[in-house]
């Protein structure tokens, strides 16, 4: 049997780091690239990456290019091109430099690997699969974005630090659109199947959801740049539910044909991946409350869609 390949759109922080997960977890061979003024970067960071495969036993392959031909073929691509986001940066501001970049992207992984799953994490996340999506003309079961899964994980991370609870027995959901309108859903939030509001006081749990909405600009204010080893950390869930046909429930930005109301638009819900992609989304009953941040958080995705439909 070959060795499933990944292809990993952009060679910067994320695409480094999803490199090295998939290289940890010998999830297939990994062809890092990027554009021609960045190729030299790309193979150096490869190589650097597979020499590491002889400390972790990894007998992955690992290159690093800027010809599409050598991502051909690719069972699973992660997108990452695009310019991070910086201080005082909305994900939103981001559509007029980032949009001709997916373009560019959807039209070769049009033509050189159409059968590929496709995880999106460039920003405006929700607006950018959308356009790849449409674009490409791929199944909507092929095409996802990754949001709700490091939202969920950065819920989680709060949650379990302030019930001082193992990380491993906390589960969240987080629906809506990848910004500060995401609905995270305490009503679906468990420390080993006890909801969070017996072990945590509302009003701790109201910074947490704060903190939570906000969890992306912290780091940038932090940093100077977006973060990169949770957002890794969460595409490559996702790829490996695929390639394992895992059948795990993750909340992602999948294409809407109705679900929770919502027609023509990628917003976070909880969905199962297996190797048929986006198997099914689960559609969970929500509170007035729910509906009512949900649909502010799809009027905001949608704003950013028509901007994007606009210049298309």
């Amino acid at each position: 049997m070959r060795r499933r390949k990944i292809g990993l759109i952009g060679a910067g922080n994320i695409g480094g780091e999803l490199a090295n997960i998939c290289m940890q977890k010998q999830l297939g061979d990994i062809v890092l690239f990027d554009i021609q003024p960045k190729e030299n970067f790309a193979k150096g960071k490869a190589l650097d990456l597979e020499q590491a495969c002889t400390q972790s036993g990894s007998d992955a392959s690992i290159i690093g290019t800027s010809n599409w031909a050598d991502v051909a073929g690719a069972d699973v691509l992660i997108i990452t091109a695009g310019i991070p986001r910086k201080p005082g940066q909305s994900r939103d501001d981001l559509v007029g430099t980032n949009l001709p970049i997916i373009q560019d992207v959807a039209d070769n992984a049009k033509k050189h690997c159409p059968d590929a799953f496709t995880i999106v994490i460039s920003n405006p996340l929700d607006a950018m699969v959308y356009e790849f999506m449409r674009r490409t003309g791929a199944p909507k079961a092929k095409v996802a974005g990754m949001a709700g899964v490091l939202d969920s994980a950065r819920f989680s991370l709060f949650l379990a630090r302030e019930a001082k609870a193992s990380v491993k027995d906390v589960r969240t959901m987080v629906l809506g659109g990848h910004g500060d309108d995401m609905v995270p859903l305490l009503g679906y939030c468990t420390v080993n199947g006890i909801a969070v509001g017996e072990l945590i006081a509302k009003d701790k749990l109201d910074a947490i959801v704060a903190r939570t909405r906000t969890g992306g600009g912290e780091i940038v204010g932090l940093m100077g740049t977006s973060a990169y080893y949770a957002p890794a950390a969460s595409a490559v869930a996702m790829a490996e539910a695929y390639l394992l046909d895992q059948k795990r429930v993750l909340p992602v930005a999948a294409y809407l044909e109705g679900e929770y109301g919502y027609k023509d638009l990628y917003m976070g819900v909880p969905a199962v991946i297996g190797g048929g992609g986006i198997e099914k989304i689960i559609q969970l009953p929500l509170t007035d409350g729910e509906k009512e941040m949900l649909k502010k958080s799809a009027d905001s995705v949608q704003k950013v869609v028509d901007i994007v439909k606009a210049k298309a």
